[in-house]
């Protein structure tokens, strides 16, 4: 849904840096315990709206295909690394990669940076899955947009 102000400025989607995505995300009171450092299952939140972001830039209207019946992604496979934590009002960037391809599936190792200190890895799976839950081949146009950003061996 869309506003009809033309004042206010869409939510950022962050921005692609050669295959790499970026997008720039702030810590608010809600995101922190008591101590004032991010509660761990926030990252959670930061990576998905990342991978979102991404994807969205990349071309895939998951909204669209999901209306048109044809499914949608959900997350077989979710690992985690905490190295350092993230403190209230601290500025972050959640950077998105996608490493492989397949046809019911893509790998996506992302990283929440502050600066150039990493906060947390991830590498996630996502399942492209029909309306009853089995694996469904992708979209052959989201497949196109994606092969020119997987990242190569050499990269």
């Amino acid at each position: 849904m869309t506003g009809s102000d033309p004042t206010i400025e869409p939510p950022s989607l962050g921005a692609f840096s050669g295959k790499v995505h970026r997008l720039p995300l702030r810590v608010w009171f809600e995101d922190t315990d008591i101590t004032g450092i991010v509660y761990h299952a926030n990252y959670v939140r930061y990576l998905e709206r990342g991978r979102s972001a991404m994807l969205a830039l990349a071309g895939a209207g998951q909204r669209a295909v999901w209306d048109a019946g044809e499914g949608a992604y959900a997350i077989t496979e979710l690992t985690l690394r905490y190295r350092r934590p993230a403190r209230l009002e601290d500025v972050l960037v959640v950077e998105s990669r996608l490493t492989a391809l397949r046809p019911v599936s893509c790998v996506i190792q992302q990283r929440v940076m502050r600066d150039v200190e990493v906060l947390v890895e991830a590498e996630v799976t996502a399942a492209f899955l029909d309306a009853s839950g089995r694996p469904r081949r992708q979209p052959a146009s989201w497949m196109e947009r994606f092969r020119p950003l997987l990242k190569t061996g050499d990269e």
